[in-house]
Protein backbone atom coordinates (compact mmCIF):
# COMPACT_ATOMS: atom_id res chain seq x y z
CA UNK A 1 0.00 0.00 0.00
CA UNK A 2 1.26 3.66 -1.12
CA UNK A 3 2.45 5.73 2.14
CA UNK A 4 1.54 9.10 2.16
CA UNK A 5 3.75 11.67 0.16
CA UNK A 6 4.76 9.02 -2.96
CA UNK A 7 4.34 10.35 -6.27
CA UNK A 8 5.13 14.10 -4.67
CA UNK A 9 7.97 13.68 -3.47
CA UNK A 10 10.81 16.12 -5.23
CA UNK A 11 7.92 19.11 -4.99
CA UNK A 12 9.53 21.13 -2.03
CA UNK A 13 6.56 20.45 0.66
CA UNK A 14 6.81 22.72 3.47
CA UNK A 15 5.32 21.88 6.65
CA UNK A 16 1.86 23.50 7.47
CA UNK A 17 3.20 24.70 10.91
CA UNK A 18 6.23 26.18 12.37
CA UNK A 19 8.87 24.38 14.20
CA UNK A 20 12.68 24.71 14.58
CA UNK A 21 15.67 22.77 16.48
CA UNK A 22 17.72 22.30 19.25
CA UNK A 23 20.93 20.99 19.26
CA UNK A 24 22.13 18.55 21.41
CA UNK A 25 26.53 17.08 21.27
CA UNK A 26 27.51 13.51 21.71
CA UNK A 27 30.99 13.87 23.34
CA UNK A 28 34.30 11.86 22.87
CA UNK A 29 35.14 11.52 25.94
CA UNK A 30 38.54 10.44 25.19
CA UNK A 31 39.52 13.41 23.28
CA UNK A 32 36.79 15.92 25.20
CA UNK A 33 35.99 17.22 21.27
CA UNK A 34 32.41 17.08 20.18
CA UNK A 35 31.90 14.55 17.95
CA UNK A 36 28.50 14.86 16.67
CA UNK A 37 25.25 17.12 17.36
CA UNK A 38 21.92 15.73 17.57
CA UNK A 39 19.16 17.92 16.03
CA UNK A 40 15.88 17.81 18.43
CA UNK A 41 12.89 19.32 16.51
CA UNK A 42 11.38 22.34 18.87
CA UNK A 43 8.44 24.57 18.47
CA UNK A 44 9.09 27.64 17.15
CA UNK A 45 9.51 29.38 20.27
CA UNK A 46 11.31 26.37 21.92
CA UNK A 47 8.55 24.72 23.17
CA UNK A 48 8.74 20.62 23.52
CA UNK A 49 8.91 18.53 20.73
CA UNK A 50 5.51 16.94 21.95
CA UNK A 51 3.99 20.50 21.29
CA UNK A 52 5.14 20.05 17.25
CA UNK A 53 4.78 15.88 16.81
CA UNK A 54 1.10 16.47 18.33
CA UNK A 55 0.23 18.18 15.20
CA UNK A 56 1.90 15.69 12.99
CA UNK A 57 -0.77 13.45 11.23
CA UNK A 58 -1.17 10.65 8.57
CA UNK A 59 -1.68 13.78 6.39
CA UNK A 60 1.12 15.92 6.84
CA UNK A 61 4.06 13.95 7.82
CA UNK A 62 5.81 13.06 4.66
CA UNK A 63 5.90 17.09 4.49
CA UNK A 64 7.16 17.40 8.29
CA UNK A 65 9.52 14.44 7.58
CA UNK A 66 11.03 16.37 4.03
CA UNK A 67 11.06 19.82 6.36
CA UNK A 68 12.90 18.42 9.24
CA UNK A 69 15.89 17.45 7.25
CA UNK A 70 16.45 20.73 5.48
CA UNK A 71 15.60 22.66 8.37
CA UNK A 72 18.62 20.64 10.50
CA UNK A 73 20.78 21.32 7.78
CA UNK A 74 20.49 25.13 7.56
CA UNK A 75 20.31 25.57 11.24
CA UNK A 76 23.38 23.30 11.25
CA UNK A 77 25.44 24.68 8.42
CA UNK A 78 24.13 28.49 9.50
CA UNK A 79 26.23 27.58 13.28
CA UNK A 80 29.27 26.51 11.65
CA UNK A 81 28.68 22.89 12.24
CA UNK A 82 29.30 21.85 8.47
CA UNK A 83 33.23 23.56 8.72
CA UNK A 84 33.62 21.77 12.57
CA UNK A 85 34.44 18.62 11.49
CA UNK A 86 31.07 17.44 13.85
CA UNK A 87 28.45 14.79 11.74
CA UNK A 88 24.95 16.15 12.54
CA UNK A 89 22.25 13.89 13.53
CA UNK A 90 18.74 14.26 11.99
CA UNK A 91 15.64 11.10 13.14
CA UNK A 92 13.39 10.56 10.13
CA UNK A 93 10.14 8.90 10.23
CA UNK A 94 10.38 5.43 7.96
CA UNK A 95 6.53 5.55 7.62
CA UNK A 96 6.72 8.64 5.67
CA UNK A 97 9.24 7.74 3.14
CA UNK A 98 7.63 5.38 0.07
CA UNK A 99 10.48 5.06 -2.17
CA UNK A 100 14.21 5.88 -0.48
CA UNK A 101 15.52 6.85 -3.48
CA UNK A 102 13.79 9.59 -4.35
CA UNK A 103 12.41 10.67 -0.91
CA UNK A 104 16.00 11.77 -0.29
CA UNK A 105 15.64 14.50 -3.26
CA UNK A 106 15.32 17.30 -1.04
CA UNK A 107 18.10 16.27 1.54
CA UNK A 108 20.65 16.05 -1.32
CA UNK A 109 19.73 19.37 -2.24
CA UNK A 110 20.15 21.04 1.18
CA UNK A 111 23.30 19.35 1.72
CA UNK A 112 25.41 21.05 -1.29
CA UNK A 113 23.04 24.33 -1.21
CA UNK A 114 24.65 24.57 2.56
CA UNK A 115 27.88 22.35 1.66
CA UNK A 116 27.34 19.94 4.27
CA UNK A 117 29.55 16.46 3.57
CA UNK A 118 27.26 14.20 2.67
CA UNK A 119 29.48 11.64 5.15
CA UNK A 120 29.09 13.72 7.90
CA UNK A 121 25.07 13.40 7.78
CA UNK A 122 23.79 10.50 9.74
CA UNK A 123 19.71 9.35 9.72
CA UNK A 124 18.64 7.22 12.86
CA UNK A 125 15.05 6.06 13.54
CA UNK A 126 12.56 8.55 15.29
CA UNK A 127 12.80 7.54 19.15
CA UNK A 128 9.17 5.42 19.70
CA UNK A 129 8.75 4.39 16.28
CA UNK A 130 7.39 1.05 15.59
CA UNK A 131 9.32 -0.61 12.75
CA UNK A 132 6.14 -2.53 11.52
CA UNK A 133 7.71 -3.28 8.13
CA UNK A 134 11.59 -4.02 8.67
CA UNK A 135 12.03 -4.95 4.89
CA UNK A 136 11.03 -0.96 4.29
CA UNK A 137 13.86 0.31 7.19
CA UNK A 138 16.53 -1.78 5.71
CA UNK A 139 15.49 -0.46 2.46
CA UNK A 140 15.64 3.27 3.30
CA UNK A 141 19.04 2.39 5.95
CA UNK A 142 21.14 0.85 2.43
CA UNK A 143 19.50 3.56 0.30
CA UNK A 144 21.29 6.27 2.77
CA UNK A 145 24.23 3.98 3.01
CA UNK A 146 24.56 3.81 -0.55
CA UNK A 147 24.67 7.97 -0.86
CA UNK A 148 26.99 8.16 1.58
CA UNK A 149 24.98 8.62 4.50
CA UNK A 150 25.58 7.51 8.02
CA UNK A 151 22.99 5.51 9.52
CA UNK A 152 21.40 4.73 13.22
CA UNK A 153 19.72 2.73 15.73
CA UNK A 154 18.15 4.43 18.47
CA UNK A 155 17.29 4.11 21.58
CA UNK A 156 18.49 0.73 21.23
CA UNK A 157 17.68 -1.62 23.84
CA UNK A 158 14.30 -0.26 24.67
CA UNK A 159 10.80 -0.92 22.17
CA UNK A 160 11.28 -1.74 19.01
CA UNK A 161 14.68 -1.23 18.35
CA UNK A 162 16.21 -4.51 19.29
CA UNK A 163 18.61 -7.54 18.57
CA UNK A 164 16.01 -8.39 15.60
CA UNK A 165 16.16 -5.42 13.94
CA UNK A 166 20.26 -5.83 14.43
CA UNK A 167 19.72 -8.85 13.00
CA UNK A 168 18.66 -7.71 9.68
CA UNK A 169 20.75 -4.47 9.18
CA UNK A 170 24.27 -3.88 10.64
CA UNK A 171 24.19 0.58 10.87
CA UNK A 172 27.16 2.90 11.32
CA UNK A 173 25.74 3.28 14.92
CA UNK A 174 24.04 2.46 17.71
CA UNK A 175 22.91 4.81 20.27
CA UNK A 176 21.83 2.78 23.81
CA UNK A 177 18.50 3.43 25.71
CA UNK A 178 18.82 5.64 28.76
CA UNK A 179 17.16 3.53 30.74
CA UNK A 180 19.50 0.64 30.39
CA UNK A 181 22.29 3.65 31.21
CA UNK A 182 19.87 5.44 34.39
CA UNK A 183 21.59 3.83 37.51
CA UNK A 184 24.47 1.31 36.11
CA UNK A 185 26.94 2.16 38.20
CA UNK A 186 25.11 0.83 40.83
CA UNK A 187 23.96 -2.42 38.66
CA UNK A 188 25.09 -5.00 38.00
CA UNK A 189 22.92 -6.65 35.42
CA UNK A 190 22.62 -3.44 33.17
CA UNK A 191 26.36 -3.63 33.09
CA UNK A 192 26.25 -6.95 32.23
CA UNK A 193 23.60 -6.12 29.49
CA UNK A 194 25.58 -2.85 28.14
CA UNK A 195 29.37 -5.14 27.81
CA UNK A 196 27.42 -7.59 25.93
CA UNK A 197 25.96 -5.34 23.76
CA UNK A 198 29.08 -3.47 23.31
CA UNK A 199 30.91 -6.95 22.77
CA UNK A 200 28.74 -7.52 19.74
CA UNK A 201 28.98 -4.19 18.53
CA UNK A 202 32.76 -4.37 18.27
CA UNK A 203 32.46 -7.77 16.35
CA UNK A 204 30.03 -5.95 13.64
CA UNK A 205 32.11 -2.46 13.77
CA UNK A 206 29.36 -0.83 15.19
CA UNK A 207 29.80 2.19 17.00
CA UNK A 208 28.03 2.72 20.29
CA UNK A 209 26.75 6.00 21.57
CA UNK A 210 25.81 5.98 25.23
CA UNK A 211 22.39 8.17 25.82
CA UNK A 212 21.00 9.98 28.92
CA UNK A 213 24.29 10.41 30.65
CA UNK A 214 23.36 12.10 33.96
CA UNK A 215 25.83 11.50 36.87
CA UNK A 216 29.59 11.05 36.98
CA UNK A 217 29.19 7.46 38.22
CA UNK A 218 27.29 6.19 35.69
CA UNK A 219 29.96 7.95 32.93
CA UNK A 220 32.65 6.32 35.14
CA UNK A 221 31.03 2.91 34.81
CA UNK A 222 30.38 3.40 31.04
CA UNK A 223 34.90 4.30 30.25
CA UNK A 224 35.18 1.72 32.58
CA UNK A 225 33.67 -0.50 29.84
CA UNK A 226 35.46 0.81 27.02
CA UNK A 227 32.33 3.42 25.64
CA UNK A 228 33.98 6.37 23.89
CA UNK A 229 30.82 8.70 22.60
CA UNK A 230 28.08 10.11 25.47
CA UNK A 231 24.82 11.96 24.93
CA UNK A 232 23.21 13.69 28.15
CA UNK A 233 23.02 16.30 30.57
CA UNK A 234 26.37 15.90 32.53
CA UNK A 235 27.83 17.43 29.05
CA UNK A 236 25.14 19.77 28.16
CA UNK A 237 21.59 20.00 27.36
CA UNK A 238 19.84 21.16 24.06
CA UNK A 239 20.26 24.38 23.06
CA UNK A 240 17.37 26.01 20.80
CA UNK A 241 19.04 27.16 17.48
CA UNK A 242 22.44 27.39 19.14
CA UNK A 243 25.16 24.43 20.02
CA UNK A 244 25.60 24.50 23.11
CA UNK A 245 28.73 24.70 25.25
CA UNK A 246 29.74 21.82 26.58
CA UNK A 247 31.16 20.93 30.18
CA UNK A 248 34.76 19.38 30.40
CA UNK A 249 35.16 16.55 32.74
CA UNK A 250 38.71 15.37 33.67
Amino acid sequence: MPRDGCGDCSSGLVAPFPFSMAFQPVVDVTTGRVHAYEALVRGPAGEPAAAVLAQVTRANRYAFDQSCRVKAIELASSLGMAASGATLSINFMPGAMYRPENCVRATLAAARRHRFPLNRLQFEVTEGEKVGDPDHLTAIFREYRARGFRVAIDDFGAGYAGLGLLARFQPDVIKLDMDLIRGLDNDRVRRSIVGAVLSVCAELNIAVVAEGVETRAELDALRALGVRLVQGYLFARPAFEQLPPVSTLA
